[in-house]
């Protein structure tokens, strides 16, 4: 791992470096010179999901500075996701191992069951499956209990060193919890300091669960709600306040927050500007009364910008977790 980023100790003793470079949103044209830039960094952890439909491009790059002896697969901390169309347990192992082939690895450091909502794609890659009136085709079916299970049985394969949720619910992880034999490694969730999640992270840290933040700056490119009374998280006074005084960059700052509460942050940029400034955030500190200033802007559940909602009748689900 990069010497300048500390790391996440695994249940497994694994090492995940606190930063990673996300890619959701991220097109596969863009892909190469955003993994490079972030590979160049010193990034090592990269996270991205069967359902952004990226894997591939992402793949092409981590082989080729391999071959070239400019890293070391055992130097990476690769993350990536079950997709909601998979959600079944006789599906998980079919869509890992496709996973693993665009991406060109034999194993993933951590693989994550994208979502609790299970849904129906009319073929492997209608990762957003809609009816002909726009609703999103739901798998009323699915079986938390079982399809972890299936989850479990990749680390058996060796095809995953680590296995996780993202945005579960307590309440599911406790019944997960009452019946695995590989606890849950990680829950990577929405979390930035408009949504600091905080009954989630207690209860995380209470059951030695490893937490990731994706949009930890706030999504940038989606509008906050209320936007006409709530400015951007960026632009936020309380933000560029703090930044303009300890000479850092706004999402200096909104990184930093959350890696002082011991979570990593998977901040996704694809200009290169941004790729390096925001994995600068590990020489400076914030101070309790800065955190506490920053506390202070929580907006409780109106700062969720992920409820998933794009997907049309997403809440007749009955795992639907918002």
């Amino acid at each position: 791992m990069s010497a300048s980023v500390p790391d996440i100790i695994l249940p497994n003793g694994d090492k995940m470096p606190v930063i990673g470079i996300g890619t959701f949103l991220v097109k596969p044209e863009d892909i190469p010179t955003t993994i490079t830039t972030a590979l160049e960094c010193g990034y090592r952890h990269i996270d991205t999901a069967y359902m952004y439909q990226n894997e591939e491009a992402i793949g092409q790059v981590l082989k080729k500075w391999c071959d070239k002896g400019e890293i070391k697969r055992e130097e990476l901390f690769i993350v990536t996701k079950l997709p909601s169309i998979a959600n079944r347990a006789s599906d998980v192992a079919k869509f890992l191992d496709k996973s693993l082939e665009r991406l060109q690895l034999s194993y993933v450091d951590l693989f994550l069951i994208h979502l609790p909502v299970g849904m129906k794609g009319k073929h492997d890659d209608d990762v957003k499956p809609l009816d002909e009136d726009g609703n999103v085709v739901l798998d009323l079916d699915t079986d938390l209990v079982s399809l972890y299970k299936a989850m479990e049985e990749q680390v058996d394969r060796g095809k995953a060193k680590s296995i996780g949720l993202s945005n579960f619910s307590c309440e599911q992880i406790e019944r997960i919890l009452k019946v695995c034999r590989i606890k849950p490694a990680n829950h990577q969730i929405e979390f930035h300091v408009y949504y600091q999640n905080k009954t989630m992270l207690e209860f995380c840290k209470q059951k030695d669960i490893t937490v990731c933040a994706y949009a930890p700056l706030g999504a940038p490119y989606k509008p906050p709600k209320g936007k006409d009374t709530v400015p951007h998280l960026l632009e936020h006074p309380g933000v560029t306040e703090l930044a303009s005084r300890l000479n850092r960059t706004p999402s200096q700052i909104l990184l930093r927050f959350l890696y002082q509460q011991d979570m990593a942050i998977i901040p996704k940029s694809t200009k290169a500007e941004r790729i390096k400034e925001n994995f600068q955030v590990f020489d400076f500190e914030l101070s309790p009364d800065d955190m506490k200033t920053l506390e202070s802007l929580d907006q409780g559940t109106h700062g969720i910008l992920f409820n998933f909602k794009v997907f049309k009748g997403i809440e007749k689900h009955p795992e639907y977790p918002f």
